[in-house]
Formats: C-alpha cells, sequence, structure tokens
C-alpha cells in the first residue's frame, strides 16, 4: 500500500515560485527546491515529475495571483485613468521595495523565446491581462474619460509594455523621479 503523503503540495508550489522567482529557472538547481520545501529528491520528482513542471506550476500560481490583483484594481470603482495609474505605480512599487522583480517577466527574458511550454502560458496571461485592459479602457471611451478616437487595443498593448518597461528600466537602476516620469508620460499618453 502506497504511503500518504506527508506534505502539502501547493506550499511547495508557493515557496518553489520563491526561489524560482529569486534565482530564475535556469539558476535553481534540483537541490535548491529541496532544501526550500524540505521534500526529499524522490518526494519531489514523485510528485512534481520534473523540475520544469514544478516551475510551471509555480508561474501558473505566480500569474494567477498578479493577474487576479489586476482584475480587481481594473475592477475598482474610481476614475479609470486612476486604475491605469494604479497598475502601472504597482510596477514601479514593486520594483523599488527590492523585490527579485516581476516572475513574468523575468520568466519572458530567460525562456520565452527557448521554452514553448512557458512561451504559450506566458502567451495565455498576456492575453487575459490585454482582455481585461482593453475591455477598461473602451469602457473609459465610452464614459469620455479617455479619447474615443484611440483603438482600446493598441492602448492597452500600450499599458502592458510600459509596465514591462517600467520594469526593466528599475532593473537597470533607473531613479524614483525616472520611472515617476515614464509613469505619468504613459498615463497622459492615454
Amino acid at each position: 500500500m502506497a504511503r500518504p503523503r506527508q506534505f502539502d503540495e501547493d506550499r511547495a508550489i508557493d515557496i518553489a515560485m520563491r526561489v524560482f522567482w529569486a534565482k530564475g529557472y535556469a539558476a535553481t538547481s534540483t537541490d535548491d527546491l529541496c532544501e526550500a520545501t524540505g521534500l526529499k529528491r524522490s518526494s519531489l520528482y514523485n510528485t512534481f515529475t520534473s523540475k520544469h513542471r514544478l516551475f510551471t506550476l509555480a508561474l501558473t500560481r505566480y500569474m494567477d495571483t498578479k493577474t487576479t490583483a489586476l482584475l480587481e484594481t481594473l475592477d475598482a470603482d474610481t476614475p479609470i485613468r486612476e486604475r491605469l495609474r494604479t497598475v502601472l505605480r504597482t510596477a514601479v512599487d514593486d520594483e523599488l521595495t527590492g523585490s527579485d522583480g516581476c516572475l513574468v517577466v523575468n520568466s519572458i527574458m530567460e525562456l520565452a523565446r527557448t521554452d514553448r511550454d512557458v512561451a504559450r502560458l506566458l502567451s495565455a496571461d498576456a492575453d487575459r491581462r490585454t482582455a481585461a485592459l482593453r475591455t477598461v479602457i473602451h469602457a473609459g471611451q465610452r464614459t469620455g474619460e479617455l479619447d474615443p478616437d484611440r483603438d482600446p487595443l493598441a492602448l492597452a498593448n500600450f499599458v502592458t509594455a510600459t509596465v514591462g518597461g517600467l520594469r526593466v528600466s528599475a532593473r537597470s537602476g533607473a531613479t524614483p523621479q525616472t520611472l515617476e516620469s515614464i509613469m505619468e508620460t504613459a498615463i497622459s499618453a492615454l
């Protein structure tokens, strides 16, 4: 008879997510994951089958959490321009608080061109975020808060690109003032 698992898979995925987020996929070893989760190598592989599978589960968990937060921000009962400013502000604040950046941006930079499975996950998440942004932007155009003559999908893509750009700029040493300026320029462009 098989022995029951003695650990919480969700907790192990959360811990692995933090390790991958801090170190990146390639730099994270199985030993790193075992040490962080407290699992033996055999338990790790019996449960998750591979480092890659554990990474995709961790990335999916991260994207679900962050996209849910984005959707809540976009659904707030505030002016639409303020909702979009909050989206950009969140990216700036995340980067300035000394975090490990954004696991999505990190994964795009490290794996999107070489790993089809990861690229597919990232693309699906980007589509979900872009659709939500487009919907809110279109609503802002209907109420007169945003320029109705602009393509809402193009503006949604612009906001997404600006978020990524803010994160990469922060990582490359941009000052808080520079990031603030980029954010405000993006808001005024809407």
